[in-house]
């Protein structure tokens, strides 16, 4: 091994120590960037591959107080983490947070596509703008991270996995949000087509599909008496979801427990579906 890839070892090493609480780990020394991470799902998810055992990698743009918070909370419980500011709406951006987790830790393993952003609107009065926006960071920022992290995978010789954040405006068409139905579409098609050339190589694509979660993102609803009542109605859980209700999932598909899922788009929706 040469002394630049000792060092880059012993560097990894000083971020995947042993965080054992008494149990095996499902993801131990495992490199996990997920975008979008500072609040929410994102930030759920990061926690909980954290309190696995790996060291994960959060991505924040403009919510970096946010972002510390989330590091605190996984340094307080022994987990490994660091911060990395990147805003996905820029591939040069996003090439840099990749460059820079390759230079610290020489691998990744993990990659979760949960940065993402919605605009609600009449179909008839949506702005150029903001179709072009939202399509930009939710499906063409996340297929170039697919295949950055893919052609990586390839690189190591050892697969890796890959998580998507869909939606059940994937299945559905919603209303009033018709480039994020658009896009949220796209992605869980995207997944099944990014499987179906990469499982030979050892790399499991999937996705999440999160049902109603109590989230930034569905705080207008949330605050709509009537249509959060009938959202409720419909939900046999009989509540809005949160991001905690994530976490099994993510970790699933992050470990070797998901080797023989490739393509397959997990609803965490209380039911949501079944109706």
């Amino acid at each position: 091994m040469s002394v630049h890839g000792k060092k880059q070892k012993k560097r990894q090493n000083s971020y995947v120590k042993a965080t054992e609480s008494g149990r095996k780990m499902m993801l131990k020394g495992k490199i996990a960037v997920v975008t979008g991470a500072s609040r929410g799902i994102g930030r759920a998810i990061a926690v909980k591959l954290a309190a696995e055992g790996a060291v994960v990698i959060i991505n924040y743009n403009r919510s970096k107080d946010e972002a510390e918070k989330v590091k605190e909370q996984i340094e307080a419980s022994g987990g490994q983490v660091k911060l990395i500011q990147c805003n996905v709406a820029s591939f040069e951006s996003c090439e840099k947070m990749f460059e820079e987790v390759m230079k610290e830790f020489g691998r990744i393993d993990i990659l979760v596509n949960n940065a993402g952003i919605i605009k609600r609107c009449d179909a008839i009065d949506v702005p150029k703008q903001d179709w072009d926006s939202v399509i930009n960071v939710n499906l063409n920022m996340v297929f170039l991270l697919c295949q950055a992290f893919a052609k990586q995978y390839v690189k190591q010789g050892d697969g890796g996995k890959i998580i998507n954040v869909c939606s059940m405006l994937s299945f559905q068409g919603g209303i009033r949000v018709p480039a994020y139905t658009a896009s949220k579409s796209a992605v869980m098609g995207l997944t099944k087509a990014l499987a179906n050339e990469w499982a030979s190589k050892g790399i499991q694509v999937n996705a999440i599909a999160p049902g109603y979660m109590a989230t930034n993102n569905t705080s207008q609803l949330r605050s709509d008496t009537d249509r959060s009542e009938a959202i409720l109605d419909r939900i046999p859980a009989g509540r809005w979801g949160t991001p905690e209700d994530m976490q099994g999932a993510a970790v699933f598909l992050a470990s070797k427990a998901s080797d023989y899922v490739n393509g397959y788009t997990v609803a965490v929706d209380g039911g949501w579906l079944a109706r």
